[in-house]
C-alpha cells in the first residue's frame, strides 16, 4: 500500500496543511480516508463548534473590546436577558447581553440607537454562530433611520394625518377585502387560512407587491390607490367594490420594515377612500403606516380575525335570537290568550250595551236642548239691550224735540255752517214728520249786525 497524500480538501472536510501533532492536540484523533486514499481529519460539528469558539475566545485581539454601531432588533425576554443585532452599512453583529450586566444600565436600548458596546466574542454553539456578549453598553447618538422615522413622524402628526377625525370605521359585514402584501411568504397563506375559516363567503382580491427593499414603498402606494380605483369602477357598474384593505408583512428589522416608514406610503393610506389595516409586523414593531391607518392590527393573522365576523358564531347568535323571539311570542300570545278570556268573561250582552247608549243619547240631547233655550234666551235679552240703545242714539229721537236736519241740493249733504251754502241754493229741511224744499234767500252769521 503506497503511505498517504495529503491534498487540499473538499467542502466538507479539513486537511492537514500544519503538522499532526498540531490538529492532534486541538482535537480528537480521528481521521477519515477518502476513496481518493487522501486522509482527513473527521470530527463532529460540536467538536468543530467548539474549536472555533476555544479559538475566538483564546484571541486575545478579540477579548476586552469595544463595537460601535447601531441597535436593530431589539429583544428584552422575559428572562431578563436582551438580545439584539450590532451593525452599520456593511454588516452585523449578533449580541446578547445577561440580566447581571443589563441591571447595571441607566437607559434602556431600544431599535435605531447608536451605541458603543463592551464585551467578548463567543460562539452560541447551538446554532454555531458568533456573537458579542456584551456586559457594557453607553450611548453613541441615534440611528438614523429612527432619527428619520421620528422626524416623518412629527411630520406627519402636525399635518393631522393621525387625526382620529379622519378615521374610517370598518364595515361590520364585508364582502371584499384587498390585501397588499408579498406574493410569497407565509403572510398570505396565513392571513386567507384565517379569513376562509372565519368567514368563508368574503371575496379576497390581492395586489402583491414587494414589502422590503428600493422601490418596495412605491408599489405598495401604487397599489393602495389601484385598488380604490378598482373600488371606484367596480362602483361605478353596479358592481360591489372593496370594503376594506389590509396592508401586512411579517416582522423584521427596521429597515426591512422602512418601506412602511416612507412618505408615499404614508400619504397613499390617508387619501385612500377604502378603510386600511395595518398589520406590518410583529406587535413590538411599529411604522409610519400603523399611525395612519384606520387601524392597526399586532400581526397580519390579527388583521384577518378582525376583518371579518366569525361566521360560526354570528350562526349560533342568530339561533339564540331566533330561539329567544320564539319564546317570547309564544309568551306574548298566551298572555294576550288570558287577557281574552278575562274579557270574553266580562263581556255585557249586546242589546244590553245599546239600550244604555240610547238611554245617554236621550241624556245628551236634553243636555243640548236645554242649552240651546238658554243660549237663544241669552241672544234675545242681548238683542232687546242693543236695539234700545239704537233707538236712543237714533237722529228721528232729536227731530221729535222740535230739531230738524238741512241738506244741501242735490247731494244731500248735511249743512252745519253757513260758509257751506250760498244765497239761491236749494235746501232740504227734514222735520220729524216729512220733509221741506226751500231756497236761500239770505244767509247771516252770529254776530253780524244790519
Amino acid at each position: 500500500m503506497p503511505p498517504p497524500t495529503y491534498s487540499r480538501p473538499s467542502f466538507h472536510s479539513l486537511t492537514f496543511t500544519h503538522s499532526l501533532t498540531h490538529f492532534h492536540s486541538a482535537l480528537p484523533a480521528q481521521f477519515y480516508v477518502s476513496p481518493r486514499r487522501n486522509l482527513f481529519m473527521l470530527y463532529t460539528v460540536r467538536e468543530l463548534t467548539q474549536y472555533v469558539k476555544e479559538r475566538l475566545q483564546d484571541d486575545p485581539s478579540l477579548n476586552n473590546i469595544s463595537v460601535r454601531g447601531e441597535i436593530s432588533n431589539f429583544v428584552h425576554h422575559t428572562s431578563g436577558h436582551m438580545y439584539f443585532t450590532m451593525k452599520d452599512a456593511h454588516s452585523q453583529l449578533n449580541c446578547v447581553m445577561f440580566r447581571g450586566s443589563n441591571k447595571k444600565l441607566r437607559f434602556k436600548p431600544k431599535n435605531g440607537m447608536k451605541v458603543v458596546c463592551a464585551g467578548n466574542i463567543t460562539v452560541y454553539e447551538a446554532r454555531g454562530v458568533y456573537q458579542l456578549l456584551v456586559w457594557d453598553i453607553q450611548p453613541d447618538g441615534i440611528g438614523a433611520l429612527y432619527l428619520a422615522f421620528e422626524q416623518l413622524k412629527e411630520q406627519l402628526s402636525k399635518k393631522g394625518f393621525f387625526d382620529d377625525t379622519h378615521k374610517k370605521p370598518l364595515p361590520a359585514f364585508p364582502e371584499t377585502i384587498g390585501i397588499i402584501t408579498s406574493r410569497t411568504g407565509a403572510v398570505l397563506h396565513d392571513m386567507i387560512n384565517v379569513i376562509r375559516r372565519r368567514f368563508p363567503d368574503v371575496r379576497i382580491i390581492l395586489a402583491p407587491t414587494r414589502v422590503q427593499g428600493a422601490g418596495a414603498a412605491a408599489e405598495i402606494a401604487h397599489a393602495i390607490k389601484q385598488m380604490n380605483q378598482i373600488s371606484t369602477s367596480r362602483s361605478r357598474t353596479d358592481t360591489h367594490g372593496i370594503d376594506v384593505m389590509i396592508v401586512a408583512r411579517g416582522g423584521g428589522s427596521i429597515e426591512e420594515l422602512w418601506a412602511f416608514n416612507e412618505l408615499t406610503v404614508a400619504e397613499a393610506v390617508f387619501e385612500s377612500d377604502i378603510p386600511i389595516i395595518s398589520a406590518v409586523g410583529h406587535e413590538t414593531d411599529v411604522t409610519i403606516c400603523d399611525f395612519v391607518a384606520d387601524l392597526r392590527a399586532p400581526t397580519p393573522s390579527a388583521a384577518a380575525e378582525l376583518v371579518v365576523p366569525d361566521k360560526g358564531q354570528l350562526t349560533q347568535q342568530v339561533t339564540g335570537l331566533h330561539l329567544r323571539l320564539i319564546h317570547a311570542i309564544q309568551r306574548t300570545v298566551n298572555t294576550e290568550r288570558d287577557r281574552l278570556a278575562y274579557i270574553e268573561r266580562g263581556v255585557v250582552h249586546p242589546i244590553d250595551r245599546i239600550n244604555q247608549h240610547r238611554q245617554y243619547i236621550d241624556e245628551l240631547f236634553r243636555q243640548l236642548h236645554r242649552s240651546v233655550l238658554h243660549r237663544l234666551e241669552l241672544r234675545r235679552n242681548d238683542l232687546s239691550m242693543l236695539g234700545a240703545t239704537l233707538h236712543a242714539l237714533s237722529p228721528l229721537n232729536h227731530l221729535q224735540r222740535g230739531y230738524s236736519i238741512v241738506l244741501r241740493m242735490p247731494d244731500l249733504s248735511i249743512v252745519n255752517t253757513v260758509k257751506s251754502i250760498s244765497a239761491g241754493r236749494d235746501l232740504q229741511i227734514r222735520v220729524t214728520d216729512g220733509e221741506i224744499k226751500c231756497k236761500v234767500h239770505e244767509i247771516k252769521e252770529i254776530g253780524e249786525h244790519d
